[in-house]
């Protein structure tokens, strides 16, 4: 009887531990990434589609120095060192794994060298005990997990439908003085004027940019984006690999869209725009079964995208950030 319940004991440890993680898979993977130039650290303005604000980054090579600095995006370098927040496994990576990968370790190497999980478990009384302490660890995780997917939950209002592949009207609309110049006490930089020709560029990049994703073909992403995007864009592909796990985001449509900001600095033209999107979303693993998403149901998603360009270059992404 012991010896069956220190088996059940340790592989519920090890399914707490080793389960996949309930992540958004999509390009960027849920999480605020790249650089915006001198504004990296600056929230961009609110707009009609996205009416709150962009969430900070999570992982960006955008260096704190003094503004005008050129973009990193475009900087070749080393791949940096990053946490991908939605890759973590379970406990989301950071403190948060440290201490829950030791506690379960602790628990499992206890158990395995027939010392009982966490100091041992004399009787029914201390096989009681660990599972009461499993459940403390669980419900800790569940509530961290219910508070993060909580700030992204909600959708903005429409701001108004477009064309399949091409951005709104609202675009041209949205345009005013403070979206074009930016907001007093920033860098000194020189207003771009944004067109339908560049709107219509935005939208298309928002579907080709999934399209390589999901067929995994990091020479396009190279194209599409700046060095530093594809590095979180190849890092997180691996992340999925390593679990044997695809991700497919088809049939991609531009609900809605507006510009927040536009500019250009150290010879680089930046715009930043808010999409609002909906997509399918679906996760599978090697044997083809899904394991998030679902094949037959849409999902809306609203995301500030900022991308870059060079004079004579096309528009490339430089930015995901999620809006609150």
């Amino acid at each position: 009887m012991r010896r069956r319940a220190r088996f059940l004991a340790a592989f519920a440890a090890l399914a707490l531990a080793l389960g996949p993680a309930v992540a958004e898979a999509r390009p960027g993977g849920g999480a605020s990434s790249g650089s915006r130039g001198s504004r990296s650290y600056s929230a961009p303005p609110a707009t009609r589609t996205a009416p709150g604000t962009a969430t900070p980054f999570n992982r960006t090579e955008a260096p704190r120095e003094a503004p005008g600095a050129a973009s990193p995006g475009y900087q070749p370098r080393p791949a940096p060192s990053y946490t991908t927040p939605s890759r973590g496994g379970m406990f989301g990576g950071g403190f948060m794994s440290g201490l829950m990968g030791g506690l379960l370790g602790a628990g499992i190497a206890g158990m395995l060298f027939g010392h009982g999980a966490f100091g041992g478990m004399s009787g029914g009384s201390g096989f009681l005990g660990f599972l009461l302490q499993l459940a403390i660890i669980a419900g800790i995780i569940w509530l961290v997990l219910r508070v993060i997917r909580g700030r992204r939950a909600g959708m903005p209002a429409m701001a108004g439908a477009g064309p399949r592949g091409a951005m709104p009207n609202a675009y041209a609309r949205e345009m005013d003085g403070n979206a074009m110049g930016g907001a007093g006490g920033r860098a000194a930089t020189r207003p771009v004027n944004i067109g339908e020709a560049d709107f219509t560029a935005f939208g298309n990049s928002l579907v080709a940019i999934n399209r390589a994703w999901s067929a995994g073909d990091v020479a396009a992403l190279r194209r599409l984006a700046t060095p530093e995007m594809v590095r979180y864009f190849e890092g997180d592909l691996r992340d999925l690999a390593a679990r044997g796990w695809r991700n497919e985001t088809r049939d991609v449509k531009l609900e809605a869209g507006d510009l927040a900001e536009a500019w250009s600095e150290g010879g680089t033209d930046y715009a930043t725009v808010a999409m609002r999107f909906s997509l399918i979303d679906v996760t599978r693993d090697a044997a083809g079964q899904v394991v998030e998403g679902d094949p037959n149901t849409r999902q809306t998603v609203t995301e500030i995208w900022t991308f870059a360009r060079r004079p004579g270059e096309a528009w490339v992404l430089s930015a995901i950030q999620q809006a609150r």
